[in-house]
């Protein structure tokens, strides 16, 4: 991940941005499978609600942001069901959106594959597992903004994880915005170091503009 020898690094810019930042935890597969991870970061915003007046936090605007396993994880946060609030927007940099089908390198037969090893098996043998882990299964029409950054060239979790996700939330008019970055692969190598400030000042001007007090969501 490119961003994690900046000074001051990324949580740092997003709060001096006027943000408050949580980094949640979660189990990974080798302690649980899924939705044990999706179960606690729910916990996490649910902690985070519970402590809102003495954090000074409005629950009302959580922007759930995460790259990679973190994104769909994140994904999967905005798109499903909440018991308390619900985030008012999602950014998403190179996150698995559909773990049912063969993509670029990934083959849902294979039950060595990260996202087997999440599910507890190959994804083609878990198909119900499969889907309900797929943030493209969870589209739907009231779901937050999402703002998709993507590399062309990822060599990890195909474009096409973005480039669907993106185009079947814009099918149900959920409110989406699809950046693919040429040249990049996955974690932004391949790309200048300019360029990855671009994408991050983008990202963050979205999760300000979906903070702000009376800002629209929709």
């Amino acid at each position: 991940m490119r961003t994690r020898d900046w000074d001051p690094g990324p949580f740092a810019r997003i709060a001096a941005a006027g943000v408050a930042v949580a980094c949640a935890d979660y189990r990974l597969s080798g302690e649980a499978h899924f939705p044990a991870p999706v179960d606690d970061l729910r916990a996490a915003l649910r902690w985070l609600g519970l402590r809102a007046a003495e954090l000074d936090l409005d629950m009302e605007r959580t922007v759930v942001w995460g790259e990679s396993a973190g994104g769909h994880l994140a994904s999967l946060l905005a798109l499903t069901q909440h018991t308390g609030p619900a985030p008012v927007a999602a950014v998403i940099w190179y996150g698995p959106a559909d773990l049912t089908t063969a993509r670029g390198p990934y083959d849902p037969r294979s039950s060595t594959t990260p996202e087997a090893l999440l599910l507890g098996g190959a994804p083609a043998a878990r198909p119900d597992r499969a889907r309900e882990a797929s943030p493209l299964a969870h589209a739907h029409p009231g779901a937050p903004a999402f703002l998709l950054v993507h590399g062309e060239e990822d060599s990890m979790v195909a474009c096409s994880h973005s480039r669907d996700l993106a185009a079947r939330l814009d099918e149900l008019g959920a409110p989406v915005h699809l950046r693919t970055v040429p040249g990049a692969d996955h974690g932004w190598h391949g790309l200048p170091s300019a360029t990855v400030e671009d994408v991050f000042e983008q990202s963050l001007r979205f999760t300000r503009r979906h903070t702000r007090r009376g800002a629209s969501h929709r």
